[in-house]
């Protein structure tokens, strides 16, 4: 290992809308010179590049001087990615790009001169993605599998802790686990598919009860909720008395009596995963009304394709770090929310 590797802890912040903590989001460094310009970036293990706004005409948030960098070079090529929500084009470039003490020079990312209103909405620059460079957009290697090819961090997993209702205190370490933030021992889950964090989703337990699944699930930092197939989450929501659709809502939501207290894990990988009430229930269907919404979302399922996403409602009460070895795993410990 590289005398010089060490890891990195940046302090993410929780970006709260009514009672949803809706997404979150740290500084990255762009550029080599003594002071390199930091951007707010969406903290997404749900994909795998890396772009920033350059010379954007439609972008309200503060853009990439790129000029000011001696370091900046465009290839040409054009970029475009396309989300769950929004997409974003312009074209590939690389410069040094840092977070903490750690950088990389020539780190490739999209200078996206085009952001859908979805991202204007929000008080972020760009996004880091942090999945597996077989699904980047770019094709080029993301930032942190740059670090562990180049020898520049001392483990070659990160790890994430995410607030509930606290705007502060959220962090992602790079090349470290920080044992302040769990309360227990870490459950290893294996990744059966290296393209997103993708682990084996085999059903849940709700009330005591079985409901079987049998999905891939992506374990995903830059989605608020969690979303399954239709007929999985309605299997879930059939074991919660009083649940049902909610459709005067949405067609995709369910509702369930807010005055329950339903108890609901998640099986991954063959071990159960606890789901805390306070992210599950999103508030109120309506004014006055006695029914909560609840945060697992049925999705069509020719959508889903046998596809499931896990994301924040879940990660806020687990401690989650994201190892390349081992065949690439993804760990959770009880975190320090749970003593709160």
């Amino acid at each position: 290992m590289n005398a010089a590797a060490q890891s990195a802890t940046d302090p993410l912040t929780d970006e709260i809308v009514g009672n949803i903590d809706l997404q979150y989001y740290g500084p990255v460094g762009f550029g080599n010179d003594t002071h390199p310009q930091q951007l707010s970036v969406i903290i997404d293990t749900g994909s795998a590049d890396l772009w920033i706004p350059v010379g954007c005409g439609d972008c309200v948030n503060p853009q990439y001087e790129a000029n000011a960098s001696s370091t900046y070079t465009d290839t040409g090529n054009s970029f475009n990615v396309t989300y769950g929500s929004g997409n974003v084009g312009g074209t590939l470039a690389h410069d040094t790009i840092g977070v903490g003490s750690l950088k990389i020079d020539k780190q490739y990312f999209g200078a996206v001169t085009h952001v859908s209103s979805d991202f204007n909405d929000d008080p972020i620059s760009g996004l880091i993605g942090l999945s597996f460079s077989s699904i980047a957009a770019s094709g080029e290697p993301t930032f942190f599998e740059n670090l562990i090819m180049q020898d520049k961090v001392s483990a070659p997993f990160f790890s994430v802790y995410l607030t509930r209702g606290k705007a502060n205190g959220s962090t992602i370490t790079l090349g470290g686990f920080d044992v302040s933030k769990a309360v227990g021992p870490l459950t290893w889950v294996p990744v059966i598919s290296k393209t997103y964090w993708t682990v084996q989703f085999d059903g849940a337990v709700v009330e005591g009860r079985n409901v079987t699944g049998d999905l891939h699930a992506a374990i995903d930092t830059g989605t608020t909720l969690i979303y399954l197939s239709q007929a999985v989450a309605s299997s879930i929501y059939a074991n919660i008395p009083g649940a049902g659709p909610a459709a005067d809502y949405d067609s995709n939501f369910f509702s369930f009596p807010c005055n329950s207290n339903p108890t609901i894990s998640l099986l991954l990988g063959g071990h159960d995963f606890g789901l805390n009430l306070q992210d599950f229930n999103l508030g109120q269907e309506a004014d006055g009304s006695k029914n909560c919404i609840g945060g697992i979302v049925g999705m069509d399922d020719a959508f889903m394709e046998g596809f499931a996403i896990i994301g924040d409602e879940f990660l806020k009460s687990w401690y989650s770090v994201y190892d390349y070895s081992h065949g690439a795993r993804v760990g959770f410990a009880p975190n320090i929310n749970n003593a709160q």
